[in-house]
């Protein structure tokens, strides 16, 4: 057996098939992800999804990035409400209230204000906007590392999705960023696993007041 060359191989294969599954999901949603707000075609509503809060409850600068750009949408017409979708399964850990008190404060009405407290993915998040808030077309509102996945898990469980990618390489740290383009490099092959192979069901497929592990 030529080992070396069965293991250059098995190496090859190991890079060269994410490549061209991460490829591959972003050649598909290119022409449904926008930079600009004003690129933006009118949506029934924006998905926004949870990126942490900091202890005192306020949200990290990628999640209120992420918040400033659907409240833009919401004031330019472009959007008539907005789902905050993240994770709140700990009492003290509430990512969507971050959100929706950041997006009240600039003057949205909670009115317009939708919450899915158990959005704990990409995935759940989209299979719960589409299947618990009966959402049929949204923009996906996420920093444009994430947004080719997002735009593409949307689109997967029937959402007819566009996608706002708000800046993240030069505007966070690179160190930072780095780490997250190479998660997201192997979220997109599970992604894809869960989409088109096992299609599993949400951690929660119902209702989610959020903070009560055991629901």
């Amino acid at each position: 057996m030529n080992w070396p060359f069965l293991l250059l191989i098995l190496g090859l294969t190991t890079v060269v098939i994410p490549l061209g599954l991460n490829a591959y999901v972003y050649a598909v949603t290119f022409g449904d992800r926008y930079r600009e707000i004003e690129q933006v075609p009118p949506q029934p509503i924006a998905i926004v999804f949870g990126a942490g809060v900091w202890e005192d409850g306020t949200p990290t600068p990628m999640l209120a990035d992420r918040v400033q750009a659907a409240i833009d949408l919401y004031k330019l017409g472009r959007v008539q409400k907005i789902l905050m979708t993240g994770d709140n399964f700990r009492p003290d850990y509430d990512e969507v209230q971050a959100m929706s008190s950041y997006a009240e404060k600039q003057g949205v009405p909670l009115t317009d204000i939708l919450l899915d407290r158990a959005g704990l993915s990409t995935y759940d998040s989209c299979y719960r906007a589409q299947t618990l808030f009966g959402i049929q077309q949204a923009v996906l509102i996420t920093q444009r590392y994430h947004l080719p996945r997002a735009v593409y898990t949307g689109r997967q469980m029937g959402i007819k999705a566009v996608g706002l990618g708000t800046p993240d390489w030069g505007i966070f740290r690179t160190d930072s960023m780095t780490y997250y383009t190479f998660r997201e490099f192997l979220a997109v092959v599970k992604a894809l696993w869960q989409v088109q192979v096992t299609r599993p069901k949400p951690r929660v497929i119902g209702p989610f007041q959020g903070g009560k592990s055991g629901e």
